[in-house]
């Protein structure tokens, strides 16, 4: 462990670990089984096209989720953007900026305009009380996004929805395997939108997958993704090619066979990080509630600079160098990237928990790549950048300059 400032890579130029420490790094499961189903779907000679495994992800997953339909996805991207055409969204729809921007492109993408809300500043998800002042004759629908697996304000969005009309979508792409009020996250709004992508927590290489328990939607979407075909030549709804391969969803499959055990390293990993980073002023780890389920995959720290003594890029700044690398989710809101910060450039105005979160967050890596030991090593950096403050910031001054 480091205990002195000089051995510090971001002064000394060597690091801590030897190999990355990164956020997201996949989580892969038991790899005979993957291989016996990877075989098996080579041997059966089906690749795509909603095959065995596809079926039986798309059964299972409902299972889990306790919802009627799973649509599997060939990526969570191509879910929202279905789901969005699905639900006849058009016009204007309401979305938080601190969200990866695939919340936005998939409005943008089909000439929907994305109008930016501001956050909770203790949840981080979108604020209903800042949706109201934002709705217009050409609001058609709200995007909430469950932040980290923090589900969002569910019921205020609701109310909201009904009493102005509006449809009501989340983007759950963080929250596969977290509960709200003791229900599975998967079974709200019209329908949630999931991604499997290889940094979550169960992943299907890329891959994703839309959950609800419409019927009438989850037909339409079935024919959506498989360019509008019903039958083997009878096109009859417009539609693209979103499914989900064979392969895919082997992999999902045998992640969701283990997603018990990366849930517990998970766990395991956020308790270890509460007692290291327990007393460090300007450090404030993002809980989760406890009486719910949750997949703890985001270990999520705010960092306050007044106190910490080194602004949050600073901070990055340090463990970048010791080779942890971490990420500051969402930075820097989608309005401050294109096309959105030409079409709104004074959001700012109204997006100002958005910015100040944006400025203030990090997540660090955990998942069943990384272990405790490995924990407590990050957490003595940042405890140690943090007691010599005055002059690591003037060190990293002089190496950005």
């Amino acid at each position: 462990m480091l205990s002195k400032p000089e051995n510090l890579a971001i002064i000394s130029g060597k690091p801590f670990f030897s190999e990355y420490l990164h956020v997201g790094r996949p989580n892969i499961g038991d790899r005979q089984r993957l291989m016996v189903r990877i075989n098996d779907m080579l041997d059966r000679r089906w690749l795509t096209n909603a095959g065995f495994y596809v079926k039986e992800f798309e059964k299972q997953v409902a299972k889990y989720l306790n919802v009627k339909h799973c649509i599997a996805m060939c990526n969570g991207t191509v879910a929202l953007e279905t789901a969005v055409r699905a639900l006849g969204l058009k016009g204007e729809v309401i979305v938080p900026s601190f969200t990866f921007v695939a919340t936005a492109h998939c409005l943008q993408w089909q000439e929907i305009s994305p109008v930016f809300a501001d956050i909770d500043p203790q949840s981080c998800t979108i604020d209903p009380a800042a949706i109201a002042k934002l709705i217009t004759p050409k609001t058609t629908g709200i995007i909430g996004v469950h932040l980290w697996g923090r589900p969002c304000q569910i019921e205020a969005l609701e109310r909201v929805s009904a009493e102005h009309g509006l449809k009501l979508l989340f983007d759950a792409s963080h929250a596969f395997g977290c509960s709200y009020k003791g229900r599975m996250i998967g079974g709200f709004g019209t329908a949630e939108v999931f991604s499997f992508h290889a940094t979550k927590i169960i992943n299907t290489f890329e891959g994703g997958a839309i959950a609800t328990n419409d019927d009438d939607l989850a037909a339409r979407l079935r024919l959506m993704k498989n360019f509008g075909f019903h039958g083997m030549d009878n096109v009859v709804y417009l539609g693209i090619n979103g499914k989900m391969n064979e392969a895919s969803a082997a992999m999902g499959l045998t992640n969701l066979e283990d997603i018990d055990q990366f849930i517990e390293a998970n766990r395991r990993n956020y308790a270890e990080y509460g007692r290291c980073l327990e007393g460090i002023q300007g450090i404030a780890l993002l809980p989760y509630e406890e009486t719910e389920k949750n997949n703890f995959q985001y270990v999520v720290i705010d960092v306050d600079p007044r106190s910490a003594g080194l602004s949050r890029d600073e901070l990055l700044a340090v463990l970048h160098a010791e080779n942890v690398v971490a990420r500051r989710y969402f930075y820097p809101g989608c309005h401050r990237m294109e096309p959105y910060r030409s079409f709104f450039p004074d959001a700012c105005l109204w997006l100002r928990e958005t910015e100040v979160k944006a400025q203030r967050v990090v997540c660090l890596p955990t998942g069943t790549a990384v272990r405790r030991k490995d924990v407590r090593a990050i957490c003595g950096i940042i405890r140690l950048a943090l007691e010599n403050a005055d002059a690591l910031r003037q060190r990293i001054a002089r190496l950005s300059n």
